[in-house]
């Protein structure tokens, strides 16, 4: 990870760590890199909070001063970008969001000429631009670029989602929460043409009510609702729209894992698996794998972030990986995740099995789990010393089949985060407070 870019774009507060001067220097770094030998054709989206119009507009008037032709997506998911990059055939695309942090946050996501995250040797020389004294020279007369409102674009990318999900919807109830945010701009349009019934939660953005209690990382209201009405499916999306998680006709939750394994077991099925694997983080919980195994299916393990799902199923060929928070890729269609093609897809397993969602996934049991995180001096001190790790040892031993613990440092923070996974939520505390105490007491 570099100085401004994370695994997932340059994160920070609006106007105090993510500033307007920074995404203008952005925007004419990237108009003239892609812009040697013609105009560049820079495509920008954005969601729904206050801030992104202002980064947005910083970005273009940054590109079109080094004489780059801006389209304007206007709000969008953030899968739509990466479609229609390559649909389109952009040199580069960028994101204004982040993501299912609050509003005040914002963040910028770039993606290179074939929609995929931008090349990090690209990334590094942004980086050291924003950090010079540095000026791109602007051009001028009628080099200056184009701002250009790109109006057909989010038709174009709903038009293509009906087209590889050819499925009739007629009778189907589905209730949405939208978080507020970039899902506004296409999911209802889309399930609606395919014959769905559709009733919305949270589908008004003001700008400052992005993810607010609602969207995947808080779907109680949409629980509720399933519960207390007659539907079929609920889908929570959280900010970008680029994730899903869905809820059963009775209120459950149905997170990434139990996805996976849906549609996981209905690719098989249909021979469309390539080695019968699909990819997972370390996060997955033990009955996903066990789920799998007993299913035929082999599962590749990917340390936590999307990136890394994707950097295993593009060198791979696996055509399905993900998370448990609901970002799902399908390498044959897309380079990112996409929470609307990721709806679509359970919707289609459910007409063609005149299966509930709850009926597609009784054959997972989730073991209970528990995450706990431990304040240290030096992460890698600790993860190498050897009572530590004799301590882990024997946790692991322990549990044998029936249970996995897993010990790994915050990325950010310094943090050990210490996972069990058991038969039950005594056992899960019984082990982890075994390894989280024992940390402390050696005080490294």
């Amino acid at each position: 990870m570099g100085k401004y870019f994370g695994t997932d774009g340059y994160r920070g507060r609006a106007n105090d760590t993510l500033c307007l001067d920074k995404a203008i220097r952005i925007g004419a770094f990237l108009g003239h890199y892609f812009g040697q030998e013609r105009h560049a054709r820079i495509l920008i989206g954005k969601d729904t909070r206050l801030s992104s119009s202002m980064f947005e507009m910083g970005l273009a008037a940054g590109a079109t001063s080094t004489g780059a032709s801006v389209y304007l997506l206007g709000v969008c998911p953030t899968p739509s970008v990466s479609f229609l990059i390559q649909e389109e055939n952009f040199d580069c695309g960028i994101m204004v969001s982040a993501s299912h942090n609050p509003y005040y946050d914002n963040g910028i996501k770039l993606f290179n000429g074939e929609g995929k995250k931008m090349d990090a040797e690209v990334e590094e020389a942004i980086e050291a631009y924003l950090d010079s004294e540095e000026e791109i020279p602007a051009v001028l007369d009628d080099k200056i670029g184009r701002m250009i409102p790109f109006e057909d674009g989010l038709q174009l990318y709903i038009s293509w989602l009906k087209q590889v999900n050819p499925i009739d919807l007629s009778g189907m109830k589905i209730a949405l929460d939208l978080a507020n945010g970039s899902a506004t701009s296409t999911a209802v349009e889309c399930l609606s043409e395919l014959g769905a019934t559709v009733e919305v939660l949270h589908g008004e953005p003001n700008g400052v009510n992005i993810n607010l209690k609602c969207g995947s990382t808080h779907p109680e209201r949409l629980q509720d609702l399933m519960r207390e009405g007659v539907y079929h499916v609920g889908f929570a999306f959280d900010g970008d729209a680029d994730r899903l998680i869905a809820v059963d006709e009775e209120g459950n939750l149905i997170n990434g894992d139990y996805i996976l394994h849906i549609l996981g077991k209905y690719m098989k099925e249909k021979n469309t698996l390539k080695d019968n694997v699909v990819v997972t983080t370390v996060m997955a919980n033990l009955g996903l794998y066990k789920a799998f195994e007993a299913n035929g299916i082999q599962s590749v393990q990917t340390a936590v972030g999307d990136k890394y799902v994707f950097e295993s199923m593009e060198a791979n060929d696996y055509k399905i990986g993900g998370e448990q928070s609901g970002h799902i890729i399908f390498k044959d269609y897309q380079n990112t995740g996409d929470g609307l093609f990721t709806a679509l897809q359970l919707c289609r397993v459910m007409v063609e099995k005149q299966m509930s969602l709850k009926q597609l996934g009784e054959d997972l049991y989730i073991y209970p789990q528990l995450l706990i995180n431990v304040r240290v001096n030096d992460k890698e001190t600790v993860l190498h010393d050897a009572e530590v790790l004799q301590v882990i040892e024997e946790v692991k031993n322990e549990l044998g089949d029936e249970g996995r613990i897993l010990v790994r440092p915050s990325g950010t923070e310094p943090l050990l985060r210490v996972m069990v996974e058991a038969k039950s939520d005594e056992l899960c505390e019984k082990y982890v407070n075994r390894v989280v105490n024992f940390v402390k007491s050696k005080g490294l």
